[in-house]
């Protein structure tokens, strides 16, 4: 496992979609994704600790007019999806391997449109570290456009009850609140558009979801 894990670090250093923290020229990316590496000037959309990229590569097949990138420290994980997307030409899917608390050092001022949140570490003692968290949102809010719609999924209940208090206490827009995505009551009420973007289904959601546990989502903006 350890071979294949060092294997994957050095393949991923020459993928032409994969740009790793802490080399100078990912920091010059910072308000030029869209001409440099894009080469338009569709959204930007973010996964945020977006470990194979199932979202990421999910999200890319359904909208081609938009850009999409995964952030992950784990290079292991993003390797997964930053193959997958060469194989199937996506060309409007990167990855970028950094610490998300460094996350505002790589985009500029309304240079994202969203991001999604998946399955993010609850950080049981750690309320601060969770990525709905105030100093988080803080990071967003440096880069994230106004009104861009910040989404959060979810099988925790402690993550989930904790950003639901965020919304409330900080005054966010809730656009979209359940505490059960797929309950017949509330996912027979979404469009076909809106049930095949959550129709993706991460690793962890599979697994979290074969234990039983229910999934849950959430959206807002600033």
């Amino acid at each position: 496992m350890a071979k294949d894990k060092l294997k994957r670090f050095e393949e991923i250093k020459h993928f032409a979609n994969v740009f790793e923290a802490p080399a100078m020229e990912v920091y010059e990316k910072k308000g030029k994704w869209h001409q440099d590496v894009f080469k338009n000037n569709n959204p930007i959309v973010l996964e945020l600790g977006c470990g194979k990229g199932e979202y990421t590569t999910g999200l890319a097949r359904m909208y081609p007019n938009k850009n999409f990138i995964g952030v992950d420290i784990k290079g292991n994980r993003i390797y997964i999806g930053a193959k997958e997307s060469l194989k199937e030409g996506l060309n409007n899917v990167v990855f970028l391997r950094t610490r998300i608390d460094f996350i505002n050092n790589f985009f500029g001022t309304d240079e994202i449109d969203e991001i999604w949140l998946t399955f993010s570490d609850p950080q049981p003692k750690k309320p601060r570290k969770r990525l709905s968290s105030k100093p988080f949102i803080n990071r967003y809010n440096k880069f994230l456009k106004k009104d861009g719609k910040i989404h959060l999924k979810t099988d925790n209940d402690l993550l989930f009850e904790f950003t639901e208090e965020e919304i409330k206490n900080e005054k966010y827009n809730c656009h979209s609140l359940t505490w059960d995505l797929y309950g017949t009551e509330y996912f027979s009420g979404l469009s076909e558009e809106q049930k095949k973007i959550f129709e993706i289904r991460t690793h962890y959601e599979k697994l979290f979801s074969s234990k039983g546990s229910i999934i849950k989502y959430c959206c807002f903006s600033l």
